[in-house]
């Protein structure tokens, strides 16, 4: 099937996490992503798990190859001139450049959006950092990790158990939330540039990134001057919408309207609450959430997680028991989207990563390259892409402007 970013080449210029996510998702959907690595490679090749030899010839890291699948790398000394004449040549060559660095790295460098757009006119350049560079000066230059964005945010205020130490969401979503928005950005710059020809500046922040996706503890604050608090898996605003445990695990039941709750009090033989002034509409029920919430927790705490899921499923109730990431993988609905997916990394052979999330009639997503080793692309796109001969590829070896 043809690739809906097909012809689409990008320059990334990131490490870790933002900026790789960011790439991953086009090189899902197509693009040509060319992963421009230093001497010693992303960092995030020296994260475990690791998987391999142990000597070292063919150890890599799961967590590089999980998000580097199908792109190409190329190992550029950048801080050689011949490094930076490469850079300026991919420049002209490619439709992005995404990078993750501190604001001032770029434009030490001598490759700001200015100098770029003097380069390639029509190049989109996007920029993933803490704050924004665009931001306010003694916020500017700040280390941002993605605890830091969860942290700044808001986000980790909300998460965790009430009357517990504020907590981290459990995977890098302050990374991954900028990650995404950095490629629908970058979509929509492209989108500008088909119209007008003209490229343009994509300037991502994580913080504003969680920040916008706050959904409603921004308005209860500012409609209630309320400043949301930790509830666990509870809702704040709708009720029964959390975990419960049953007699042997956990099961989650999200009963977001007044007809699903008349269903779930026949489901659970407690007929007599679906009108009991207390509970009879959801915000009763949410004022009510603690009577509420030790009546249902003893009554799913009679059976197990399979006997509660047969009975909800008869009374056709959302509900999910809580997978574990040993049950995720193996799950048949997981399988049958193909989330998990295997690749035949090279030096390593058969493993299972992620899949893609993009099922799509036409131009479908698809994982069709293993991550790439370092550099192992480099003399591939110095001949097709910026057509140097041997003689003068060898020289740049020499010189140790390329591995």
């Amino acid at each position: 099937m043809p690739s809906a970013l097909e012809g689409i080449k990008i320059l990334d210029l990131g490490h870790v996490l933002a900026a790789p996510f960011c790439t991953m998702i086009l090189a899902d959907l197509g693009a040509e992503v060319i992963k421009l690595e230093s001497p010693i490679g992303d960092d995030s090749r020296q994260f475990g798990p690791f998987i391999g030899e142990e000597d070292g010839t063919g150890k890599q890291s799961g967590y590089f190859i999980s998000i580097n699948r199908n792109k190409k790398s190329m190992c550029v000394n950048l801080k050689k001139p011949e490094g930076k004449a490469l850079l300026r040549d991919l420049i002209k060559k490619c439709d992005v450049v995404v990078e993750n660095f501190r604001p001032t790295t770029m434009k030490k460098l001598g490759f700001s959006y200015e100098e770029m757009k003097e380069i390639n006119p029509a190049i989109v350049y996007c920029s993933i950092c803490g704050f924004g560079h665009d931001a306010l000066p003694e916020n500017a230059e700040k280390p941002a990790y993605d605890m830091v964005a969860q942290a700044y945010s808001g986000l980790m205020s909300i998460t965790g158990h009430e009357g517990f130490s504020p907590c981290r969401v459990g995977t890098s979503v302050g990374d991954i939330v900028a990650g995404h928005q950095a490629a629908i950005g970058i979509l929509g710059a492209l989108r500008y540039r088909d119209r007008t020809g003209k490229g343009q500046y994509v300037d991502i922040s994580m913080v504003d990134g969680l920040v916008y996706i706050m959904e409603n503890a921004i308005a209860r604050y500012t409609i209630n001057g309320e400043v949301p608090q930790p509830l666990g898996s509870a809702h704040p605003t709708i009720t029964p919408f959390q975990a419960f445990k049953t007699k042997d695990s956990w099961i989650i039941t999200p009963i977001g309207n007044d007809s699903l709750w008349k269903n779930f009090c026949k489901a659970l033989k407690i007929d007599e609450l679906a009108e009991d002034v207390r509970f009879v509409t959801n915000p009763m029920r949410t004022l009510n959430k603690d009577e509420l919430e030790k009546i249902v927790s003893m009554v799913l705490e009679e059976r197990t997680t399979d006997d509660w899921s047969a009975i909800f499923d008869e009374y056709k109730l959302p509900y999910s028991r809580i997978n574990n990431v040993e049950q995720v993988v193996n799950d048949e609905q997981i399988c049958y989207r193909k989330m998990i997916v295997e690749i035949d990394q090279p030096k390593v052979g058969p493993m299972k990563i992620i899949g893609t999330p993009f099922h799509m009639t036409e131009t479908p997503g698809e994982v069709r390259s293993p991550a790439p080793l370092l550099g192992e692309h480099t003399e591939e796109m110095l001949r097709e892409l910026l057509e140097m001969e041997q003689e003068a590829i060898e020289a740049l070896r020499k010189t140790e402007t390329i591995k």
